[in-house]
């Protein structure tokens, strides 16, 4: 065990005991990555699919189909990863312009700023004594870090990592998207158009079960979540691509 300890702060340093390399297997530190992960799969596989099978409805020809296909992926891969570039970098910059308000305003006023973190551990329950021993030695030890994670709820397991986030969206996004082209092995339409159906649902299957034991939670409604979206956009597609078709354009 490990302990934050002063000679005069008893109750301080039982209140921070931790136990050193213990892992008690939370999910939290995944969230940034495996939320673009999962978007990108999802996303992958449901517009690359609902791109083919709209243009299978609308009778283009294998090339075309082929060509629609690569295009979505492409462009898809290229726009989900600068997509979430720019949405985790402005959290980024959130965090950031945080850090540089809390160090000006402990700059400004450092008796108020402690007395702020005291009251936010006897909100917690904490009793007045002991919080403030706790916000003291916090603040004997590094004062900005305790107010940007007790206060601000900054942690580094949730911090924004634009690079991460875009790549893992990118490569998840074009590992889906690839999915639907297993369905150019059927040689008519109609069969081409049902396979291409079959191999993204069993995809979405596949990669909301997968999402879920990544999550640590149950399997059946983020699979079925995954299933119905995807389905209603094929639908959705299809039946432009039909429409398309008759109308001769």
């Amino acid at each position: 065990m490990t302990k934050t300890e002063r000679p005069d702060d008893t109750g301080a340093s039982t209140f921070f005991t931790v136990l050193a390399g213990h892992s008690e297997g939370h999910k939290t530190g995944r969230a940034g990555w495996l939320r673009a992960a999962v978007l990108g799969a999802n996303d992958g596989l449901v517009s690359t699919s609902s791109l083919m099978v709209g243009v299978v409805a609308a009778g283009a020809s294998t090339g075309a189909v082929l060509t629609a296909g690569i295009a979505g992926l492409s462009a898809g891969a290229m726009a989900m990863a600068a997509g979430e570039y720019v949405s985790v970098s402005a959290q980024s910059d959130v965090e950031s312009a945080d850090r540089q308000t809390e160090m000006a305003e402990q700059a400004a006023d450092p008796e108020g700023e402690l007395e702020g973190l005291t009251q936010i551990y006897q909100a917690r329950g904490v009793p007045r004594e002991l919080a403030e021993q706790v916000a003291v030695a916090l603040h004997e030890n590094d004062p900005l870090e305790a107010h940007l994670r007790d206060e601000l709820g900054h942690h580094e397991s949730t911090k924004a990592r634009p690079g991460q986030a875009a790549a893992a969206s990118a490569a998840s996004f074009t590992l889906g998207g690839l999915v639907p082209f297993l369905g150019m092995l059927a040689t008519s339409h109609g069969s081409r158009l049902i396979l291409i159906v079959a191999v993204t649902l069993l995809g979405l299957a596949v990669a909301g079960v997968l999402g879920a034991r990544a999550a640590g939670t149950t399997l059946f409604r983020p699979t079925m979540r995954v299933l119905i979206g995807g389905t209603a956009a094929m639908i959705v597609t299809a039946s432009i691509g039909r429409i398309a078709n008759v109308s001769g354009l």
